[in-house]
């Protein structure tokens, strides 16, 4: 029979998360995961009764013992799924038999060290923040002086599911199409899904999501992990027929390393990115409460109110007319803009998309006196000013890289296909760093640049560079690693030598979305649809991990150009005040009807982003998924703002009622439609009772509890059609 556990477990909670530890008696070996998820009434004597009432049977044909799922299973554990740790000495055995172990609480974080017979230093730790979100942080270290260097494979962290948890949600999706859901029963197997693109990628699934059967928006009890790295990466949710020692199945992720992409000689680490995992009792809505609040809580989080933005690129694409600029910075700042981007065409011989990359340097052609005429009346009329940049790729057709071809990133017999007309500049490259440092910043200082919008336009393939690899002989070693770090240390460069400067991540869209890029700029750019009813999906999804001020959301031009599709200007309003809102439209071209309209619309967007962008997340839909319910709730639950967005047509001829979640079903509240968003086209005048009443003055007066269960109807409205309720205590 197995022993029973001398030590008293290790508990870190907080938020009413839990996390739960068995260190082992004679200290050979990781401690045990007995539990992660709600935090167990009942305190010490609760958790101590865990490892004494949960241990399993052994299962027929298996091992003579239960086996423990330990904070990094492997072989040794009598694990037979993903390990957590991979890893070899010029071909030696991988398996590692942990010894000198020590496990011991700080606060809400445990912290774990151990080592291997042959000479690796393990850390990790696991910290709870003040929201219940888990941080498990790991590295290794070599500390053999003797032995071969060691190759790192994998450094995963992975944490238990319990039974009830037979149901998976992630994300895939595609350019233009990001964050698209797929659902699937937990079967046995490994469910992973692996990014080899050396970005995070459009089809990134933000949060690997396990939960109880149908959980929902609201409901269900729901399991999740993200690997907050912007480089190759994978999560996964696996089920062995025989279980997880004492749990039903893993959750967890990592770093996606290539082969000897992490070789570390003696006294080198390995320091894996931070994977994070988020429990919630209260469905989806409840995931995003606990990370929106870890975001905000950050030291470095933006704090200033998110300025509207105008971004040139649907208003002039490459066609940088210093007159039409100058008169489109007019234009925004008569209907209330507050930022003006100058997007891509502005440097060397940059007249389209396939030369000009990486000569950072303003177009003489273009620009006879240089940017200041522009930047200048930008300023003059209050504007901030924001520049486009994409540095960390160059054209082939480029005076760099007629100077320096050997920056380009890629093997030694030639460079990798093209996408885009475009290869990778070789940030581990100093002097390459060095000189894209030096440009970027120069022109930051010299035009008083306030933002910069910093695009990223292709996947990294043969993503590698020669290094040496012992006498007269150079390899092609994997960078995707090694490049991330750089671009990290970029980013961390521009700001520091320019507090104050704003930076947006947009890669092709939404290519590069996640936690790691986030601690280094200010905002991601969703996607490149700028189709409101197709970013009503896209928005919606990426909001499970991005809070609205982070989440960039424009308005473009009633015929999208990478649709074909044209929206109503009503709805396009409704669906960009669901983020950091601006536009992508060349507004010099509007009528008056339309200009005032947009003057109205930033005034409510500067009205309500107080609330949009600190307030919790709320969402619904019709059963059909038809309807859509987006609403932001501030934290006294005294003031609300909701989006109810009709998308395609829906079998039935009326709607019915619609609640809106997370309002106190004890107060009454005031109900206004806001016409400032937009008004919805309604099919022959079929509004509802309440609807003229919302309208006018002071609204309808309605108690909480029939807003919270019973809702209003929906007026009769067509596909891509929607409104606004501002909802406020009285």
């Amino acid at each position: 029979m197995a022993h029973h556990p001398v030590h008293p477990p290790i508990v870190v909670e907080s938020a009413g998360t839990a996390l739960v530890l068995q260190p082992r008696a004679d200290g050979s070996g990781l401690p045990e995961v007995l539990h992660w998820g709600s935090a167990l009434p009942g305190g010490g004597d609760t958790y101590a009764a865990l490892a004494q009432v949960t241990a399993p049977p052994a299962p027929p044909s298996a091992l003579d013992e239960p086996w423990p799922l330990t904070l990094l299973p492997g072989e040794a554990d009598g694990w037979a799924g993903t390990p957590g740790w991979a890893g070899h000495r010029a071909g030696g055995s991988g398996a590692v038999r942990w010894v000198d172990v020590t496990c011991e609480a700080e606060g809400a974080t445990a912290v774990t060290r151990a080592t291997s017979p042959d000479g690796i230093r393990l850390e990790l730790r696991h910290a709870l923040d003040q929201h219940g979100v888990l941080r498990v942080d790991a590295s290794v270290t070599s500390v053999s002086d003797d032995a071969a260097p060691l190759d790192v494979a994998a450094l995963r962290a992975i944490l238990p599911l319990p039974l009830r948890a037979d149901e998976v949600l992630d994300l895939t999706g595609r350019w233009c199409r990001e964050r698209s859901p797929q659902r699937s029963r937990l079967d046995h197997g490994t469910h992973l899904r692996a990014s080899r693109r050396g970005r995070t990628g459009h089809d990134a699934t933000l949060l690997m999501m396990a939960g109880t059967r149908g959980f929902d928006w609201r409901t269900g009890e729901v399991w999740a992990v993200h690997t907050a790295w912007s480089g190759n990466h994978e999560h996964l949710v696996e089920s062995l027929p025989e279980g997880a020692g004492r749990h039903h199945a893993v959750i967890g992720g990592g770093e996606l390393l290539a082969p000897g992409e992490v070789r570390l000689a003696a006294g080198e680490t390995y320091a894996a990115p931070t994977v994070v995992f988020v429990h919630s009792t209260e469905g989806l809505d409840g995931l995003s409460r606990r990370l929106h609040r870890s975001l905000r809580a950050r030291a470095g989080h933006p704090s200033r109110p998110r300025p509207v933005v105008l971004n040139t690129w649907e208003a002039v694409y490459f066609d940088t007319d210093l007159d039409h600029l100058k008169s489109l910075a007019d234009t925004a700042a008569r209907i209330g803009v507050e930022r003006f981007v100058l997007d891509d065409g502005w440097f060397g011989g940059r007249r389209h998309d396939r030369a000009g990359l990486g000569d950072w340097v303003v177009s003489r052609d273009v620009w006879p006196d240089g940017m200041a005429p522009l930047v200048d009346h930008v300023k003059s009329l209050g504007l901030e000013f924001g520049l486009w940049f994409e540095p960390e790729m160059v054209n082939e057709d480029s005076d760099l890289v007629r100077e320096h071809p050997e920056w380009v990133l890629g093997p030694a017999q030639g460079a990798p296909r093209e996408w885009r007309w475009q290869q990778l500049l070789d940030l581990t490259n100093d002097a390459a760093y060095g000189q894209l440092l030096e440009r970027i910043s120069t022109l930051v200082a010299e035009y008083g640049i306030d933002y910069i919008k910093w695009d990223h336009n292709r996947d990294l393939l043969e993503a590698v560079h020669t290094v040496d690899s012992g006498p007269g002989r150079r390899v092609d070693a994997p960078a995707v690693h090694e490049h991330t770090l750089a671009y990290y240390r970029l980013l961390d460069d521009l700001r520091g030598r320019h507090p104050g400067l704003e930076i947006e991540s947009c890669s092709s869209g939404g290519a590069r979305v996640d936690l790691e890029v986030l601690d280094h700029t200010d905002r991601i750019w969703t996607s490149d649809c700028n189709d409101a009813l197709e970013r009503a999906s896209i928005q919606r999804w990426t909001s499970l991990l991005v809070p609205a001020e982070l989440m960039g959301t424009h308005i473009g031009p009633a015929g999208a150009h990478t649709t074909h599709r044209t929206v109503d200007l009503g709805f396009r309003m409704l669906t960009a005040l669901q983020g950091h809102p601006g536009l992508e439209w060349d507004i010099t071209k509007c009528s008056d009807d339309e200009l005032e309209a947009l003057t109205r619309w930033t005034a409510l967007a500067r009205e309500l982003r107080a609330l949009l962008h600190s307030g919790d997340l709320v969402r619904s839909e019709t059963p059909d998924g038809t309807v859509l319910v987006t609403g932001t709730v501030d934290a006294e639950r005294g003031r609300a703002a909701y989006s109810v967005a009709r998308l395609v047509t829906g079998r039935d001829a009326v709607t019915g009622s619609v609640p809106l979640p997370g309002l106190d079903p004890e107060r009454t509240y005031a109900v206004r439609v806001r016409p400032e968003a937009g008004l919805p086209a309604v099919v022959q005048n079929t509004y509802p009772a309440w609807w003229e009443r919302a309208l006018d003055g002071d609204g309808l007066t309605v108690p909480g509890a029939v807003l919270t269960e019973v809702g209003l109807p929906v007026p009769v409205i067509g596909p891509a059609q929607g409104y606004l309720l501002d909802v406020r205590a009285v």
